[in-house]
């Protein structure tokens, strides 16, 4: 038992590194633009959802992009009211990267490692950048193999198995999961990637997968809130209001579940594709709704956790 999740542990380390190592190779191509990008293009909500989906699409982490938005609604540079916006956009572009760990592109994980490791030793700055994306994706795609050969024996596991279980019959208790795993790992992306391995080795159905994502949705708030902490007012009321967006987005889902797993397996037949067509969907469809009601949204937050001096 006790080798079984020290290398379940292993392979969400290697996850959340190579994670670390994509984001890192794809922000210095970037070359700090996205503070630019945030504080600029944001005069409107619309505005404020493209570009957060854009930034969110290029770091590949809606954690990165709001610990990066707090900040600059602490310092002064954008108002609480143009973060929410942005807060949209990270939900829909922090897809990105459960549709791309779908590709079956094992046979190419060794060939990146190699050469993102190779490139990464170049002194242009280019150059290593795309050996660090390069590297990081082979990372996350070894992992992501790691999670599925562990699968079944992680399963079988007494406490893991009667957890499990109850996951398929209760969605209720599968929100819970999906929140306590992603606020301890801090990342909704790797709790994803492990519950796609459930699903394609037929240990997890789909709506109890779906819970789970739903719950990851709640459970990656955590970091911006964490980020808040010591920071304005305005900062905080931006880590509310990804919090509430969040949660008020999977409470008016959540009874849908089975609809959303009807409309999956209509549109592919592999497991882990249609986790990741779903969390694509709901995360387009919760901002394209919520997009509207950003006023109504920001003054309710403001009530409920007081803001009296907010802009």
């Amino acid at each position: 038992m006790l080798q079984v999740l020290s290398f379940f542990a292993v392979y969400i380390a290697i996850f959340i590194f190579g994670m670390t190592v994509l984001r890192t190779g794809l922000y210095n191509v970037s070359k700090h633009k996205m503070k630019q990008w945030l504080m600029q293009m944001t005069k409107n909500p619309l505005q404020g959802m493209l570009i957060g989906t854009f930034v969110t699409a290029i770091l590949q982490s809606s954690s990165a992009v709001m610990v990066l938005t707090v900040g600059l609604v602490a310092t002064g540079y954008l108002t609480f009211r143009q973060s929410i916006g942005i807060i949209l956009g990270t939900n829909i572009g922090t897809t990105i990267t459960t549709e791309l760990i779908t590709f079956p592109i094992d046979q190419f994980v060794v060939p990146m490692l190699v050469i993102g490791a190779i490139l990464l030793l170049f002194s242009n700055v280019f150059i290593s950048c795309l050996g660090a994306m390069l590297f990081g994706l082979g990372c996350i795609f070894v992992s992501m193999n790691g999670f599925e050969h562990l699968a079944v024996p992680l399963s079988q596991l007494p406490s893991i198995e009667g957890v499990i279980q109850q996951a398929n019959t209760s969605e209720l208790l599968g929100l819970w999961i999906g929140t306590f795993i992603t606020a301890i790992i801090q990342s909704s992306t790797a709790t994803t990637g492990i519950i796609m391995s459930f699903l394609n080795e037929n240990i997890l159905s789909l709506p109890a997968g779906i819970a789970i994502l739903f719950g990851a949705n709640i459970g990656t708030c955590i970091t911006a809130l964490l980020a808040s902490i010591g920071s304005s007012r305005e900062g905080k009321l931006t880590a509310f209001a990804h919090a509430w967006l969040n949660v008020f987005g999977v409470l008016f889902f959540f009874p849908f579940i089975q609809a959303f797993s009807t409309i999956a397996t209509k549109l592919t037949q592999f497991p882990d594709a249609q986790l990741a067509h779903v969390s694509l969907i709901f995360n387009i469809v919760c901002s394209l709704l919520a997009l509207p009601l950003t006023s109504l949204l920001a003054k309710f937050i403001i009530k409920v956790h007081g803001g009296e001096m907010v802009r």
